[in-house]
């Protein structure tokens, strides 16, 4: 497997307003890739048929998870609601500041998503493929702050559309200094 590095450690003031410009349009279209306000309706129907297709999880973790969303993110709630299904204990905040949360919780700016989460001592942010987070917490790297998908690439867990349409997109895991490198492709 071939690791890619970067640095993030030092964020520009421009990188810095730019990711508050993502996350603040993330906010206003409330994170409906159908740019919808129907309550979450059309998520939680998405959400239903994905998983009366797909299999369920080999194995469901009882671990305590905490998701950071904006109150207004209804993909958020889809993602979480999956994260519920997998088997894990789900607490879901609305925090109106999301921004301050990924900075407090050392989230690189270029990794940013619409919601973040913490499980059992790491990071996981946006939506990452609950099975990439149990493989997270099953090999415990002491190297990793967390993992994250950055955006909101539709076809990943939350961001299901009807037409099954999915955009390619890859698991990133970052470190204490902002180091990333690919967790899988």
């Amino acid at each position: 497997m071939t690791i890619e590095t970067t640095r993030f450690g030092m964020f520009s003031r421009r990188d810095l307003i730019h990711g508050g410009l993502i996350l603040g349009g993330l906010a206003l279209t409330g994170c409906s890739p159908s740019g919808s306000s129907n309550g979450g309706s059309e998520s939680r129907q998405i959400l239903a048929a994905a998983q009366s297709s797909a299999t369920p999880p080999p194995a469901a973790h009882e671990a305590a998870m905490t998701v950071y969303r904006d109150p207004s993110c209804g993909c958020c709630e889809a993602w979480a609601d999956i994260a519920r299904e997998a088997g894990y204990q789900v607490t879901l905040l609305d925090d109106s500041d999301m921004a301050a949360v990924k900075l407090r919780l050392g989230v690189p700016a270029g990794l940013a998503s619409c919601h973040t989460a913490l499980v059992d001592g790491y990071v996981v942010e946006g939506h990452v493929p609950l099975d990439q987070v149990d493989r997270l917490l099953r090999e415990r790297p002491a190297d990793i702050k967390g993992i994250a998908v950055p955006g909101m690439p539709i076809g990943s867990p939350g961001m299901e559309v009807p037409n099954g349409t999915r955009e390619p997109f890859q698991v990133i895991a970052f470190d204490q200094a902002g180091e990333t490198s690919i967790y899988r492709g």
